[in-house]
């Protein structure tokens, strides 16, 4: 990994992407979704704060956990915008993700407990199946294309 002495104090998009092991596109993306920030030189080219080497890693981090991008940008706009997220700010703002975490981990859990006993029955029936009919209201009242049609005329809206 190349290395950034630490008298530059700015990084162009081929330093950012080589210390932060992501793609160019990836950090114009980031860019374009307020997650990093640049400033641009006379000659049009992006320059970035050191700090976003940190900035780019909490992304990469929060992504890798399923955390939407405009929930880390919601996150990213709480702290200081010049200064690097540190340790503790990872922690308060991870500890707000927890529950929705805890949710998905027991909605995967939940999806592989009946991915067995899919592959097990085979049916994949629309009627039953909590795969590809999970939670469903009005299918304890009505089935099939007769709900679209009723739906359609005003009868059998909940």
């Amino acid at each position: 990994m190349p290395q950034i002495p630490e008298k530059i104090h700015e990084l162009t998009v081929g330093q950012l992407s080589a210390r932060s092991g992501s793609a160019v596109s990836a950090l114009h993306f980031y860019e374009s979704k307020g997650l990093i920030s640049s400033r641009r030189t006379t000659g049009n080219q992006r320059r970035y704060s050191r700090d976003t080497l940190r900035r780019v890693a909490f992304v990469r981090a929060a992504q890798r956990v399923g955390i939407p991008l405009a929930t880390i940008r919601e996150a990213l706009a709480r702290l200081p915008e010049e200064r690097t997220p540190t340790r503790e700010d990872w922690a308060r703002l991870s500890e707000a993700w927890r529950s929705e975490l805890d949710e998905r981990i027991r909605q995967l859990n939940r999806l592989r407990d009946h991915l067995t006993d899919c592959i097990g029955c085979g049916c994949l029936s629309l009627d039953t199946c909590v795969l590809s009919n999970p939670d469903d209201v009005f299918g304890e009242r009505l089935t099939g294309s007769r709900l679209m049609a009723e739906r359609g005329s005003g009868a059998g809206r909940a």
